[in-house]
């Protein structure tokens, strides 16, 4: 008889069509790895997907979320890379080991995990060998399911494409999954880190975590603050996890030569700002779409020689996962995991 398992699925784009299901486990093909879930961690990505689809081409059924962490079951016979009892995470974007990224300037890349391929809320999942990372040695499941998308966004914003030097100043925004990786990660790079918040009992959290400074953006002006903590010279790193038109604000902030990533879409897909302080200071805008194998595993080594540990705000059961998409709706310090096993 064929072992079976559970795995959410959607049959059209909407919360609502969230259901739990049963179907037969998965053999690995030759080149495949047959993965047994431990844990996923949600992003608001995940959110924007099942609600609005984020004009993705979804194939129905549809299995969201990106992010796991799991035991090698079983692999393959031309499998080399892993091997039973390996603790493993999910790449986000499968095909992209190194370099640039697949996809052209009519076609941008898209081929992600949770979107152009099925995703992982499930109790195993089955890849090809190259689609899976190992997971670091420092952290347990719940920790390492949540390193794919949040802590390598932050990864290649501050250690990739634009590498954080000892006392530069970095602005994190908000206190979301990227927001505090970029803030440890700065912070192990040797960096002095502002965090913008509208809460001050998150600040406060953040200032343990290692945040030289916060800033409510509820209370002053976030730019003014920015200047007058650095002597006017402004964030030489900026995660911009907001968008829309906060990135004028973000352009205004940085520091001469500076480097803004552009990560997040809370305030609109539509970024704008002014173009006067943008030429005149030479600051680089840069577009973040998450990152390559490569990266990952530069990370996870990383993560285990700084003893970074991620920030879990709260974990639930899988079958509780319209609760943990609740929470992500009134936002989480850290991450939301939901636990398979």
């Amino acid at each position: 008889m064929s072992k079976l398992m559970k795995y959410w699925t959607m049959d059209a784009i909407g919360r609502d069509r969230l259901s739990l299901a049963t179907t037969e486990v998965p053999r690995p093909g030759v080149s495949e790895v047959l993965v047994k879930v431990s844990a996923v961690s949600l992003n608001y990505r995940d959110k924007l997907v099942i609600e609005t689809g984020m004009g993705l081409s979804l194939a129905f059924p549809f299995v969201p979320g990106s992010d796991m962490s799991g035991v090698v079951e079983a692999v393959g016979a031309a499998v080399t890379r892993f091997k039973p009892g390996d603790r493993v995470i999910s790449t986000f974007a499968p095909d992209w080991v190194d370099g640039l990224n697949v996809g052209n300037a009519r076609q941008p890349p898209s081929k992600t995990l949770a979107g152009f391929y099925p995703g992982v809320l499930s109790e195993y999942v089955c890849f090809s060998e190259e689609w899976l990372s190992a997971a670091p040695h420092s952290l347990d499941d719940d920790e390492a399911s949540t390193l794919p998308c949040a802590a390598l966004t932050a990864w290649s914003a501050l250690a990739e494409r634009s590498i954080v030097r000892p006392d530069q100043i970095v602005v994190v925004h908000g206190t979301g999954g990227v927001a505090l990786f970029g803030l440890q990660i700065a912070k192990a790079q040797g960096a002095r880190v502002i965090v913008v918040s509208g809460s001050d009992e998150k600040i406060a959290r953040a200032k343990t975590l290692g945040a030289t400074h916060g800033v409510n953006r509820q209370t002053e002006d976030w730019v003014e603050a920015v200047y007058q903590l650095t002597d006017n010279r402004g964030a030489d790193h900026i995660l911009e996890t907001i968008g829309g038109t906060h990135l004028g604000q973000s352009i205004k902030a940085a520091a001469v030569g500076g480097h803004i990533s552009v990560i997040g879409v809370f305030d609109g897909f539509e970024i704008s700002g002014p173009v006067g302080p943008l030429m005149l200071k030479g600051v680089t805008i840069q577009g973040i779409g998450v990152g390559h194998r490569r990266a990952l595993e530069n990370l996870t080594n990383a993560i285990d020689q700084h003893k970074i540990k991620p920030v879990i705000d709260a974990c639930y059961a899988f079958a509780d996962l319209p609760v943990a998409l609740n929470h992500l709706d009134r936002g989480a310090f850290g991450k939301i995991v939901v636990r398979i096993a």
